[in-house]
């Protein structure tokens, strides 16, 4: 136990994580777990499948679609196919692990932000609860590493799940944020 917690403080310091998988088992529970404590920690995600020289006739999009299916909560996590004993592409986790980065300390103005917020709001306007219906006035990037925004709101109970994921997801198509998790906090009049 004493070994989880030295990983869990140093997950929660840390910008970019480098989770090794084995590709012959896949994911496992714990290997999710892990990988959700990054996320809940704000940290930078990069998934290595190690001894993919092993898999033989394995598409990459079909081992990423399995892998999406299993953790959808990883969909943004950067991964990399990778082999320690023969050295196949162990040279590309810096370069990963430096995009990942940038895109952490990625900036977003106020003014773009907010007509990608509008935009996705009039393409798909939210539906009314008990004949109140969700209002967004502002929406600010509050800092970086990793991104958080802040969308002003006249009602938090009127913004459903389905909703944040939505708002999230063109979050992630117009702005990117590959391999980092993203922070949206909702706040309505007199809230601080």
């Amino acid at each position: 136990m004493f070994a989880v917690d030295i990983a869990i403080r140093a997950i929660r310091e840390c910008d970019v994580a480098l989770l090794v998988i084995d590709a012959q088992e896949g994911m496992s529970d714990q290997d999710k777990k892990i990988a959700s404590i990054c996320e809940e920690a704000g940290c930078g995600l990069i998934l290595a499948f190690n001894k993919w020289d092993l898999i033989k006739n394995v598409q990459t999009h079909k081992f990423e679609q399995e892998i999406e299916k299993e953790a959808p909560f990883l969909n943004y996590a950067q991964k990399i196919y990778i082999s320690a004993k023969t050295g196949q592409r162990l040279n590309n986790i810096f370069e990963v692990a430096q995009m990942v980065q940038m895109e952490r300390e990625k900036r977003i103005s106020t003014g773009l932000l907010n007509k990608v917020i509008n935009e996705a709001y009039n393409l798909n306007p939210p539906s009314s609860i008990k004949g109140k219906t969700l209002r967004v006035y502002y929406s600010t990037q509050a800092k970086n590493n990793p991104p958080t925004f802040v969308i002003f709101i006249n009602n938090k109970d009127l913004v459903q799940d389905h909703y944040k994921r939505y708002l999230m997801k063109k979050l992630r198509e117009n702005f990117g944020f590959e391999g980092t998790p993203i922070i949206v906090s909702y706040r309505q009049k007199g809230d601080k």
